[in-house]
């Protein structure tokens, strides 16, 4: 949600020019998160996501979660300490390292990545997984991460995305695994038109007209719920806003936009969380009253209650996070280019295993899965 720029919280606040510099800065940072990310990829993704899953789920998540979430602290690095982007957090204080559902409002397109900037503070950088897209997946390099980190494409139609979704949420039932499972319900990025529609189908349907977010779409947050509710501490019910406009992926990459980024934070816990599908459908079409409301508040306001409930992040830990990202880069360029040739043919095959695997979606089994999976049979 942006707000209008006469208010007097935001007059001093601008929209960075897009300079030859900027311009030289961002493309050299998307190529440097590129290349570490296509490195980290192929050396580590093979070992961690693929060998050691035959052998233990548990083991290869926890790798997979400390070796890639040390990639995607770059980005947090990109946006607030590089771009300058002050990301502001309001409402409760919620404690580290629970098992959670996230549920937000999808204002643009990248809003998802700044949920980065609030797993690194909670320690749960590397659990947080999403529903997206699945033509998102497609993507080269950035498409086989979302793949290794377990994220759930959809096609939005949820006679496909049912079973989908079924079958990757009984994966993430282990409550000795962290996760963070972050859910759009609107199922789409806000834009006027998309509004106007919204509101002529709650008008004739007699549900809530809302002005700043679109209806919830209820099934995948259902879904969610009903064979992750056990294993779950809370839902973390996240409004974001941004200051002075709202950004695009190349607006992040340049720095040119926004200046601030308000998140306010809800933390319900799970018995609180109606356990019938019509009472958990309501419960969150009452959580969107409530953002709406929270997002008119805010245009008046310029900020959400309560704010200043995380610290900022430690430029020190980010510089050395990204140093020893580069490092392991570096390391592994050498490899491929100046060292055996069996390690290009290594790259080579890496490379086509993990295109096939996130375009087709392939998930290996795990050992002690299949073993859990008989016993749970024969007790039953």
């Amino acid at each position: 949600m942006e707000i209008n720029q006469s208010h007097e919280s935001t007059k001093n606040l601008k929209h960075f020019p897009l300079t030859p510099f900027r311009i030289f800065r961002g493309l050299l940072c998307l190529a440097v998160y590129l290349l570490t990310a296509s490195m980290f990829l192929v050396y580590f993704a093979p070992a961690a996501a693929v060998i050691l899953r035959l052998f233990s789920l548990r083991c290869s998540r926890k790798a997979v979660s400390f070796l890639f979430g040390l990639w995607l602290g770059l980005w947090p690095f990109l946006f607030e300490k590089i771009n300058k982007t002050r990301v502001i957090f309001s409402g409760d204080q919620v404690p580290v390292e629970e098992r959670i559902l996230i549920i937000s409002n999808h204002r643009t397109e990248v809003d998802w990545m700044y949920l980065w900037d609030f797993a690194l503070r909670k320690g749960c950088l590397g659990h947080i997984k999403y529903v997206l897209k699945s033509s998102l997946m497609k993507l080269p390099i950035f498409g086989w991460g979302f793949h290794i980190l377990e994220f759930i494409p959809v096609e939005r139609k949820w006679e496909v995305d049912e079973p989908v979704m079924n079958k990757m949420l009984s994966s993430f039932g282990n409550r000795e695994d962290p996760l963070w499972l972050a859910v759009f319900p609107e199922g789409t990025d806000y834009t006027e038109q998309k509004c106007m529609r919204s509101q002529k189908f709650a008008r004739e349907g007699g549900l809530p007209i809302l002005k700043n977010v679109l209806l919830p779409k209820t099934k995948g947050f259902n879904a969610c719920l009903k064979i992750l509710r056990d294993s779950l501490d809370a839902v973390y019910d996240v409004t974001i806003a941004y200051k002075n406009r709202c950004p695009s992926f190349m607006d992040n990459v340049f720095g040119v936009d926004p200046a601030e980024v308000h998140m306010h934070i809800r933390r319900i816990p799970m018995q609180q969380i109606p356990s019938t599908e019509n009472g958990a459908a309501m419960w969150l079409m009452d959580a969107f009253v409530l953002k709406d409301q929270l997002l008119t508040d805010f245009i008046v306001n310029g900020h959400f209650p309560n704010q200043g409930t995380e610290e900022q992040l430690s430029t020190v830990k980010c510089v050395a996070n990204c140093a020893l990202v580069i490092a392991f880069t570096g390391l592994f360029l050498f490899l491929t280019f100046f060292s055996s040739f069996w390690f290009k043919v290594y790259v080579g095959l890496a490379c086509v295993y993990l295109a096939c695997a996130s375009y087709f979606n392939v998930r290996l089994k795990s050992a002690d899965t299949s073993v859990q999976g008989r016993s749970m049979k024969k007790s039953y």
